[in-house]
């Protein structure tokens, strides 16, 4: 009797690992995916760096996850100017950003949740997509504290 319990144990086990991982393949991952930041250069020296309320003068290219450009400052020889944190940007640039020093470059990867969301932004960007942004910090103007 105890061998045909700890069977069934076993078997139920199996299936309901079985069914978890299949739903998983099948679904995708029900957690949310987070910003990904990853630093590809600094500069030698860094007398400051980006925090909220600042004024970022940004160059950047915006790839989908297929590698296909839909936005990039380059080609318009202009850098992207906005304050830092106030939400003139997506989620993901706001928070992404902070703490760069002027001639840094990042790598952004960033889920629909901190980009364009469910609805995306048509017709660039589709529904629930993930952005990858490739940005150089050209400059950083910072209002006087008292």
């Amino acid at each position: 009797m105890k061998a045909t319990i700890l069977t069934l144990c076993k078997i139920t086990l199996f299936v309901l690992i079985f069914m978890s991982v299949i739903s998983h393949v099948v679904l995708g991952s029900s957690t949310p995916k987070k910003l990904q930041i990853g630093v590809k250069k600094r500069p030698a020296e860094c007398p400051m760096k980006s925090k909220k309320g600042d004024l970022l003068h940004m160059h950047y290219t915006g790839t989908l996850e297929d590698g296909t450009e839909f936005d990039s400052s380059i080609p318009r020889g202009n850098p992207l100017t906005f304050t830092l944190g106030s939400g003139q940007v997506i989620k993901g640039w706001d928070q992404g950003l902070i703490g760069m020093c002027e001639g840094e470059q990042r790598k952004l990867v960033i889920p629909p949740e901190l980009a364009y969301g469910e609805a995306g932004a048509p017709p660039k960007i589709p529904k629930s997509a993930t952005l990858t942004f490739h940005v150089d910090l050209v400059k950083i103007e910072r209002k006087d504290e008292l």
